[in-house]
């Protein structure tokens, strides 16, 4: 009864530090993405706008963090016998394809104005000093949130947490873009005005890739992929190490949300009572637990020796 306390109010803790961490990332994300928006109106600066943008996807996306961690983190039920943990996942696919489509929009835009530059002679008009000063802040305060919310997530294994903290800094990246193509703009004058939406084309391109590393992952662990070979490895050399158990084969395994699911056959000694062999299992469960979490999921099918 007190190991199950334990557990709950580990999971407890957890819930909270993340969804701490997560109201912080949203309160500063509703206050950039006013910032960024009037700069970017005032200063007349394409990037900076759609700099305001990405941090609203930001604020959208702390929401759904909020939202799916709560579900995440209830106990097994007669409808969720695994668990909630794939609804984090879920979560981080989200915040992926969120990124993904930002950067792709960022992209376009960009694209469209250094064409209309460089083909149709459109003139750019020169963004103003407030733009810059907001990009200046906004690579600051970002980039102190990215490393306040990836050691949260990391510590809590929390793969929606980290991967919204990866937002966080590409959103850091593409003011960091914003800044260098206002700043250009400025100081080299209207003739180098497509500075701006060339550093927004820059910064989507690496909005896309952080976006492609957050949803791979979790779209494998959607469709039940195998954990790395070498984490079965270590699961198969940890049961073999249990005296008595032969022959580990029919090894299966995936991710739900954070924990590992495991289900094995082994064969014993077919003399073994059925009391020694349910102790032998239980065994081999404990030590998979200890090298795993104690949320590993683990299903043991004993065989008899032939």
């Amino acid at each position: 009864m007190s190991a199950d306390r334990t557990i709950l109010s580990g999971r407890e803790a957890r819930k909270k530090a993340v969804v701490r961490i997560t109201l912080v990332g949203s309160v500063v994300n509703l206050a950039l993405l006013t910032l960024k928006f009037v700069a970017g109106i005032l200063g007349r600066s394409s990037a900076m706008i759609a700099d305001a943008v990405h941090s609203l996807s930001d604020f959208v996306t702390d929401i759904i963090v909020l939202v799916f961690i709560r579900i995440s983190s209830k106990p097994r039920d007669e409808s969720h016998k695994y668990g909630h943990g794939k609804y984090e996942t879920l979560a981080t696919v989200i915040i992926g394809l969120v990124l993904c489509l930002v950067g792709l929009k960022l992209m376009w835009d960009g694209g469209n104005k250094v064409y209309g530059f460089f083909f149709k002679g459109e003139q750019l008009s020169s963004p103003g000093y407030i733009a810059l000063i907001a990009a200046l802040v906004s690579i600051a305060v970002k980039e102190i949130l990215f490393r306040y919310t990836v050691i949260v997530g990391r510590r809590e294994n929390s793969q929606s947490v980290i991967a919204n903290a990866w937002h966080h800094r590409s959103d850091a990246f593409s003011s960091l873009g914003t800044a260098l193509g206002i700043g250009g703009a400025i100081l080299l004058g209207p003739n180098w005005a497509v500075l701006d939406p060339i550093a927004a084309v820059v910064v989507s391109m690496f909005i896309v890739k952080v976006a492609l590393e957050l949803l791979i992952p979790a779209i494998n662990e959607l469709l039940e992929k195998s954990l790395p070979a070498d984490v079965e490895a270590e699961i198969l050399n940890t049961i073999m190490m249990t005296p008595g158990v032969s022959d580990p084969h029919n090894l299966r395994t995936r991710r739900i949300g954070n924990n590992y699911a495991i289900e094995i056959h082994i064969r014993v000694d077919g003399a073994m009572s059925v009391c020694d062999a349910h102790d032998l299992t239980k065994l081999i469960e404990t030590r998979l637990r200890e090298r795993f979490g104690q949320d590993t999921h683990v299903n043991i099918h004993v065989e008899p020796v032939k």
